[in-house]
């Protein structure tokens, strides 16, 4: 059980130690992968020190890259309490909304515990993927045990049902636990995988939600899975990230809009798929990925095949882009394609030409008080909320000191907006190194924001 929020060095520090079980030549193999600075092996210098030396190497800003590594190997050498502490320093990172002790307290008492056990096997598993409950070492010795948390479960949860949710929570240490390790199980707990009953769904979200109001957050269902809803626990304070709404890209002019009802801002755009693409679905925790892109495109025309949606969905979103095969966005977006797309469906989506801010009137006539960069040459919607603007910069955008000034603003205005920004000058977008560019930097921004492919632990791990 993790208590309180793991530093990244004592994480890693603790899941690297436990990998003295392998051979020296095993240690040799791995390290590459994980992206340990592993020392050869040398007469004398037993695992041990080995794995100490190791540690020592790694800087600190590789620290959060190596632990998920670590959790994406899912090595059985590691264990769970270590796993769950590399969790917790990799979940650091991400905004939560920050519940209190006494709202965690408030939401136990809300909920009705034998809502969530009501199937025993899939509650289990449920808490099995955010707390250790094999902690009581004389397991298995004795029989009918209450001295673990698996144990008590049994008795007092499953055979008594004398506990309440604020007793179950008390013993799992969740009042303690780390912001995001709290959040992402309150959220596991109303999902398909471990509740697959809607009514009762409905009526713990309706209980969470009535304490959360006050403290900034809410379930809020982002989708469906297997017919039931799907919730994301998400921030209502000031700063809480969006959820797109309506998603313009691909576009080959300015788009032709009307609101259709101001009080619903609802949104209707009036042309056609020949101009631009409308991604109309619920964007998720896990971001915009290129295997939601083509489940989509798929749909919408009606293709028969994956090989054959993606080749239209490629020569659909190249039309958008400029004719000349040799510009620099062209040649980003074939290398990225040609990089990513082998190593599976699971990377963000990389959408040219999208629409960020409309306005009915032109730049000229708005003046001062126009919005700049109306349309950015890529999106990548990134999991977590993260929005990333990538914009290749050619010769116009400092040719003078007034082209200058407006990428700056410009830039500026997306990032108070909730956008990273992110330039790619088409110097260095060569012909002859742009592949190395694009793997280097793409490889670098997907490890920053987390955007590796989808753990096996889904309901522990996003």
């Amino acid at each position: 059980m993790a208590t309180a929020s793991a530093h990244p060095r004592q994480a890693v520090g603790a899941a690297v130690m436990c990998l003295d079980s392998l051979s020296h030549n095993k240690l040799t193999a791995l390290a590459p992968s994980l992206g340990l600075p592993m020392p050869p092996e040398v007469q004398g210098v037993n695992k041990i020190q080995r794995l100490a030396a190791c540690l020592a190497a790694i800087r600190d800003d590789q620290l959060l890259a190596v632990a998920r590594n670590l959790l994406r190997a899912g090595l059985g050498e590691v264990g769970l309490a270590e796993l769950f502490a590399l969790e917790d320093a990799v979940w650091s990172t991400e905004p939560v909304v920050g519940i209190t002790a006494k709202i965690r307290r408030d939401v136990a008492d809300a909920i009705n515990l034998y809502d969530l056990a009501r199937h025993r096997d899939r509650f289990e598993r449920l808490l099995n993927q955010f707390w250790v409950l094999d902690d009581d070492p004389m397991e298995g010795w004795v029989s009918r045990s209450v001295n673990s948390r698996r144990g008590r479960l049994q008795q007092w949860v499953f055979d008594n049902r004398d506990w309440s949710t604020r007793d179950l929570f008390d013993d799992l240490g969740a009042f303690d636990a780390p912001p995001a390790r709290f959040e992402r199980f309150l959220a596991a707990l109303v999902d398909p995988s471990s509740l697959p009953d809607e009514a009762a769904q409905l009526r713990v979200v309706e209980a969470v939600n009535g304490v959360l109001t006050g403290a900034g957050g809410r379930l809020d269902q982002v989708g469906e899975k297997d017919g039931y809803p799907y919730f994301h626990l998400v921030s209502t304070g000031p700063n809480a990230g969006r959820r797109p709404k309506t998603l313009i890209f691909a576009s080959m002019e300015k788009p032709d809009i009307r609101l259709v009802s101001v009080v619903d801002n609802d949104v209707e755009v009036l042309q056609g798929s020949d101009k631009l693409l409308v991604y109309d679905r619920i964007v998720g925790r896990d971001g915009l990925r290129w295997k939601d892109l083509l489940v989509w495109w798929s749909e919408i025309t009606g293709a028969k095949d994956e090989k054959t949606a993606a080749q239209a969905l490629h020569r659909r979103l190249l039309a958008s882009m400029p004719t000349d095969e040799r510009s620099p966005q062209r040649q980003v977006y074939r290398s990225f394609q040609a990089i990513f797309e082998p190593q599976g469906q699971n990377h963000p989506a990389l959408l040219p030409e999208v629409w960020l801010h409309w306005d009915h009137q032109t730049v000229k006539q708005r003046g001062v008080h126009a919005l700049l960069n109306h349309r950015m040459d890529y999106l990548l919607l990134m999991p977590h909320g993260h929005r990333i603007v990538i914009e290749i910069d050619g010769p116009r955008h400092y040719a003078t000191d007034q082209a200058y000034a407006d990428t700056v603003r410009g830039d500026r205005e997306l990032k108070l907006r909730g956008y990273d920004v992110y330039r790619l000058s088409y110097t260095e977008l060569h012909p002859r190194k742009l592949a190395q560019v694009v793997t280097q930097f793409f490889a670098q921004l997907f490890d920053h924001y987390d955007a590796g492919s989808p753990s096996s632990r889904p309901l522990g791990q996003g």
